[in-house]
């Protein structure tokens, strides 16, 4: 899918240093994915049919620090200083989805959507946490997330440098955990049942924007590819970061 679209696998973007890599378009089931351990709530249901009817590029990592202070000329994360030597390559957290867009104004980037950013880190998979290796189709257990990502159980109760645990099968890094990602959508409980089946871009109206992925706060719960969470956009916790999108 990737070969037919014709267009390069990964890029760099220039003005950020941020990598880039390309999603095609296509058609997957949206929605309810349970763990072994965790059901689903009642908001990632239904699941539903949902195509994206062009490709996009997604950033391989999370927004760290390093190119977020380089745009924004400071940095409101917390773990940052001498004391986290790696804090440069930490993905930039405390930042809200109003102090987001900014950013993606300066660079030409953008928020993904709720439905991008789904189908992004299911990458072909159906199950609850997306594909490693030794387990190409992705898996429903619960005790093995360790491998895609930094949860509570093992991330010490702060951030880590992004890319530290095993991609997805499109090559996106830390998916689940590390931080909360923002998306573009505003939230709503109900929207899965009137969601449109092609491009969705969430409710028209609302006062949350949607977060997914979990971070090193959480257990197994938020990390699977269907949990969803809503966020005032002028929520500011130290684990809210964020992941660029861009149109080829």
């Amino acid at each position: 899918a990737i070969t037919a679209t014709n267009l390069p696998w990964r890029v760099l973007d220039n003005g950020t240093n941020i990598e880039m890599l390309l999603v095609p378009g296509g058609t997957f089931m949206m929605g309810c994915s349970a763990s072994n351990s965790y059901e689903c709530l009642s908001s990632e249901n239904p699941s539903h049919q949902v195509t994206l009817t062009s490709a996009f590029y997604m950033g391989r990592y999370e927004v760290t620090q390093a190119q977020w202070q380089a745009k924004m000329g400071s940095n409101p994360s917390e773990f940052q200083g001498a004391i986290y030597p790696d804090a440069a390559s930490r993905p930039v957290e405390k930042v809200t989805w109003n102090t987001a867009q900014p950013f993606c104004t300066q660079t030409g980037l953008r928020l993904p959507t709720e439905a991008e950013w789904e189908y992004a880190y299911r990458a072909g998979t159906i199950t609850a946490f997306h594909s490693f290796p030794g387990y190409p189709n992705g898996s429903n257990d619960d005790a093995l997330l360790g491998n895609i990502a930094w949860h509570n159980l093992n991330a010490g109760g702060q951030t880590h440098a992004v890319g530290g645990k095993y991609a997805n099968a499109l090559g996106l890094h830390d998916m689940s955990g590390n931080v909360w990602e923002w998306c573009q959508d505003l939230f709503s409980d109900s929207y899965y049942a009137v969601s449109p089946s092609t491009n969705p871009t969430g409710p028209t109206t609302g006062n949350y924007r949607v977060l997914r992925g979990g971070t090193v706060f959480y257990a197994n719960d938020p990390c699977r590819s269907s949990q969803r969470l809503g966020g005032s956009p002028n929520d500011n916790l130290n684990d809210f970061g964020f992941r660029v999108a861009r149109n080829p």
